[in-house]
């Protein structure tokens, strides 16, 4: 039986408290498209891109209407460009970002990811030449992200591949240091990169996935922070836990509705539902207020870390009851400029990127979405993403960054992107020298944790 309160409760849940489907994600196989002939591969890749999500937005925009439930992205993820880059030796690999550039606007999307490669264990030949063509392509494109997963808790950390992501990202912010470092925020480095991620800008179509998949990421943190309020605040840790369950419960069955009427109508299998509480700058959907509303004065206190882990989980456990497949990261994201709550607390130091780190020990994603001093050197930065692989390697489980050099600005002073990228202070960095650390190269070894089978 339909239940008459179920359906008030997710129209208060879609008008009042910012839930929506932050995406609907087809992946692309593009294996097929693999030739020895850039020119000939490219047109094969828009080709199948153009054929085969030709009726995403259009769809999307159907079941928006048909059920009143907002889906705020569309967008594709594609199989790891520098595999089809490693066919063509010595073309510049920008042609295929023009190309997937070229059908992201065709097909109407706002985002398609896959300018990957994936280099844990070390190069291909068109894993170094799709790298260091990373700030041109990105430079070049509006609707292209990228990755490049560095490690993982199997392979160990390539850390010849940490020393030159440092310089990549650099060099991504001071391409487009006149569109406030926009590239370096289309740019996210991976640890234990899952293959089915519907979220931007570390989506792509894994080699093991099908020719072509629905999956959908769901977000609802101004819902869970809007249940939260309701509780007395003399209640025990374990309402706060179970109340948090039965919300994500609620919110992911919206997903797996979604999910499947879309595979329905695309006739397209359906992936996964990623469970991620995905923020925006909006004032009422942020996580860093579900943790204040968890009894917190300000995120960043002592204790976030304890109710970020409480969420993450509990997310989780009331998440995956409520769909067939759950994939990709499913958690709680911490993006520093997309959350209203973790912007607040950054402009007035009680977030510092010291604590964001031990954040990133129990949610989903990783150092995400950070402003930071444009004078950072490479090497900095590069060990910023060898701390954070190796909490992801060492704890099997993905982590991730996304830092954005704000060049010609220093700490304190704003950097906006608009949308949902929005924008915040820059975030002070420990600037001592880890140089002789970082370019020792080599591999971290995996840790004990490999040898599991």
């Amino acid at each position: 039986m339909i239940n008459t309160h179920d359906i008030l409760e997710t129209i208060s849940m879609i008008q009042d408290e910012n839930l929506d489907i932050r995406t609907v994600t087809m992946g692309i196989s593009l294996i097929d498209c693999i030739d020895s002939d850039v020119d000939r591969a490219c047109e094969k890749i828009y080709q199948k891109i153009t054929t085969t999500a030709k009726d995403l937005v259009p769809v999307a925009n159907e079941i928006e209407k048909t059920y009143g439930i907002p889906i705020i992205n569309k967008r594709i993820s594609v199989t790891p460009i520098a595999l089809l880059a490693a066919a063509c030796p010595g073309e510049n690999p920008v042609k295929f970002a023009l190309t997937l550039e070229k059908a992201a606007q065709k097909i109407g999307v706002n985002f398609i990811g896959g300018y990957s490669a994936l280099v844990q264990k070390g190069f291909s030949h068109g894993d170094l030449e799709l790298i260091r063509s990373i700030p041109e392509a990105l430079a070049a494109t509006e609707h292209l992200c990228a990755s490049v997963n560095i490690g993982s808790t199997k392979a160990g950390l390539n850390m010849d591949a940490i020393a030159l992501m440092g310089g990549v990202i650099r060099e991504c912010a001071e391409k487009t240091a006149d569109r406030s470092c926009i590239a370096a925020a289309k740019l996210v480095v991976f640890c234990n990169a899952p293959e089915d991620n519907p979220f931007m800008a570390g989506a792509f179509h894994g080699v093991g996935e099908a020719d072509a998949v629905i999956n959908v990421g769901v977000s609802g943190p101004g819902v869970v922070r809007a249940a939260l309020a309701k509780l007395p605040k003399d209640a025990s840790i374990t309402e706060v836990a179970d109340l948090i369950k039965r919300t994500a419960f609620k919110i992911t069955r919206m997903g797996q509705l979604v999910a499947q009427e879309a595979s329905r109508r695309l006739n397209i299998p359906f992936g996964i539902v990623d469970l991620s509480l995905a923020p925006t700058p909006a004032v009422g959907d942020s996580v860093a207020h579900i943790l204040e509303e968890m009894g917190l004065e300000e995120c960043g206190a002592c204790g976030t870390t304890a109710c970020l882990a409480l969420l993450n989980d509990a997310v989780k456990k009331g998440g995956v009851m409520a769909s067939s497949h759950v994939g990709g990261l499913s958690g709680a994201f911490i993006p520093v400029t997309e959350d209203a709550g973790m912007i607040a607390a950054a402009k007035s130091s009680a977030l510092t990127i010291e604590k964001l780190e031990a954040m990133t020990a129990v949610c989903s994603v990783g150092l995400d979405m950070i402003n930071i001093p444009g004078d950072t050197s490479q090497e900095v930065i590069s060990a910023i993403i060898a701390d954070e692989a190796a909490i992801g390697m060492v704890n099997s489980k993905t982590t991730a960054v996304r830092l954005i050099p704000a060049i010609g600005k220093k700490v304190g002073e704003e950097l906006s992107f608009g949308g949902l990228l929005g924008g915040g202070p820059v975030m002070a960095v420990n600037t001592r020298s880890p140089e002789i650390f970082i370019h020792r190269g080599g591999r971290l070894p995996a840790p004990l944790q490999s040898l599991k089978n």
